[in-house]
């Protein structure tokens, strides 16, 4: 599924990046193909109604790159992201998500297994 941006969309999800609107997304996306390069996102649910639209998805990838500042652990990573999208025209003109960054520290050997 491609879905097209406005320039100037509003994310409200922190990003640890400077870029705003569209060239955020594009900067996230860059980045987590560069460290999982076999990333794979599967649509678990999507729900729209009116101009929104909620996807939960399954990310799955290897650490084979530099991922927030940590270098390559070759560790496979599962972990779950809610998004909303609100649409104008037809493109995406804002974004909210959840993504169970704690997951994939852990998976991947940033954070300790058992911390909760």
């Amino acid at each position: 599924m491609f879905l097209s941006t406005r320039p100037h969309v509003l994310s409200r999800t922190p990003l640890p990046i400077q870029a705003t609107g569209a060239q955020a997304i594009k900067e996230v996306y860059a980045t987590l193909h560069r460290a999982f390069p076999d990333l794979h996102i599967t649509a678990e649910d999507l729900i729209e109604e009116g101009d929104k639209l909620v996807a939960r998805h399954t990310v799955t990838g290897t650490h084979q790159g530099e991922y927030m500042g940590r270098p390559p652990t070759g560790k496979p990573a599962t972990y779950n992201e809610i998004f909303i999208l609100r649409f104008t025209n037809g493109r995406i003109a804002e974004t909210w998500g959840v993504v169970d960054v704690l997951s994939q520290m852990k998976q991947i050997g940033v954070i300790p297994a058992s911390f909760s």
